[in-house]
């Protein structure tokens, strides 16, 4: 009898000790599927993904039609408005055409325009036309271009975004399908700042005359721009060229630490604080305790560039979505039929080897991982870029995508005109003793990156 009740008790206590662990297990899974505000659950990866379409939409929408009040400079100082309305509308003029909004390099989206537009330019009868600018302008068709309008059609104010410069089209024309990312180096930025009536802002910044402001001006030409002019004043090479860069790209930079041409700057979003705020002079705050110094940096320490602030911030709050977007943007896909496939293929085995090309553009990012900078001895070339920006040297630059911004050469102020040049540069700086057909080999290759 004791040993059956004794039997019956170990019998209950591991019936007890099972529905205990079965109701652990219970409430672990309850808890595991119920929402946790601390984040400490399954729902905190469903935030994630919320997060990032949020962040993804936003982005793209910051991207192409956000100011950052620049309206302010564009509009209120340069009255670039009065320029491209005519004098029925706004302007003190004829107005700017289609057509000429076009040879500037200003780009259409062809997606938003309305059927009968898109008759009309297909016939060719509003291109001439400047009220049809007016027109594009407000159904938001000219990348990068914001315009705000009155009652009666008057064009009262404009101002630009990233895509401006940062953006084109699928078309040679300069209407076509958006393309966000791509540099546009049909953008003539000189030519158009020159059609503003009223360029005091650049002499008093700079401390010089309307017509050396203008002569400055128009030695970039397309696809360039002198970023750093606003803060050093140095529009012109030792050897009397412009000063000015290459538009850089605005894709495949996911995994790349340092951007644009020149190191020491930062990253993405650096970027995108510094141009919101000292290049498009939008309304924001922005701090670089570097820009303060009056030796290297005469005219930004002057202005005050180094720290700036603004009681109303319409930047600060748009940079995190903006960076998600720009990392978002892949390199393009070279066409199938725009290289040499087998060559390509020899050459990716230099490109590792021989070539010693990925000691620095290092794959699968075909950029330098790490701190990213090179002097201007290391790669043969003057250092006058280099000496512009913080740590005096230059980027290396990702490879991914080189086939879509070729236009305009290579390096940051387009001195080489092809990727043989740039490849024969290497052949000589480094001494690789690259045969010809070796060299073939290699460009075939980075232009199917």
């Amino acid at each position: 009898m004791k040993k059956v009740f004794l039997v019956g008790l170990g019998l209950a206590s591991l019936v007890f000790f099972s529905g205990m662990m079965m109701q652990c297990q219970s409430t672990k899974t309850e808890e595991r599927n119920s929402p946790d505000p601390s984040g400490a659950s399954d729902d905190f990866d469903d935030a994630i993904k919320e997060n990032s379409k949020e962040l993804f939409e936003k982005g793209r929408a910051v991207f192409r039609f956000e100011t950052f009040g620049d309206e302010i400079f564009w509009t209120d100082q340069l009255q670039l408005h009065k320029a491209i309305a005519d004098e029925k509308h706004g302007g003190t003029g004829k107005g700017l055409s289609p057509k000429d909004a076009l040879a500037a390099g200003l780009k259409v989206d062809l997606a938003v325009l309305p059927e009968a537009i898109r008759n009309q330019i297909k016939e060719g009868k509003i291109l001439d036309d400047p009220l049809a600018t007016l027109e594009l302008i407000k159904i938001n068709a000219v990348l990068g271009v914001v315009g705000k309008f009155d009652g009666n059609g008057n064009l009262k104010s404009i101002g630009l975004t990233c895509a401006s410069c940062h953006s084109t089209v699928n078309d040679t024309s300069g209407i076509g399908k958006r393309l966000d990312g791509w540099p546009n180096r049909d953008l003539n930025v000189g030519a158009i700042i020159s059609m503003a009536p009223n360029l005091s802002p650049f002499t008093k910044l700079l401390g010089v005359d309307e017509a050396t402001v203008k002569k400055v001006l128009s030695s970039w030409g397309p696809g360039k721009f002198d970023a750093e002019l606003n803060l050093d004043g140095k529009a012109f090479r030792p050897d009397g060229k412009s000063g000015a860069t290459l538009i850089p790209e605005a894709f495949g930079h996911a995994g790349h630490n340092l951007h644009t041409w020149t190191g020491g700057w930062g990253n993405v979003t650096y970027w995108n604080a510094y141009v919101a705020n000292l290049e498009m002079s939008g309304r924001g705050n922005f701090y670089d305790p570097r820009l303060m110094d009056a030796k290297q940096f005469p005219v930004a320490a002057k202005a005050g560039f180094g720290n700036k602030r603004s009681d109303t911030d319409y930047v600060s709050s748009k940079l995190a979505a903006l960076q998600f977007y720009q990392l978002a943007i892949p390199p393009p896909k070279a066409p199938a039929n725009s290289y040499n496939k087998e060559a390509a293929s020899r050459g990716e085995i230099l490109f590792s080897g021989k070539a010693k090309c990925a000691s620095c553009h290092v794959p699968p990012l075909f950029a330098e991982p790490g701190w990213s900078t090179h002097k201007a001895e290391e790669i043969c070339i003057d250092d006058f870029q280099s000496n512009r920006s913080p740590d005096k040297s230059y980027v290396t630059q990702g490879l991914r995508g080189l086939w879509a911004h070729s236009k305009g050469g290579f390096y940051h102020d387009g001195r080489f005109a092809t990727l043989l040049d740039v490849v024969n540069h290497y052949n000589d700086c480094k001494k690789l003793s690259l045969t010809e057909s070796e060299k073939t080999d290699l460009v075939e290759y980075l232009k199917s990156l």
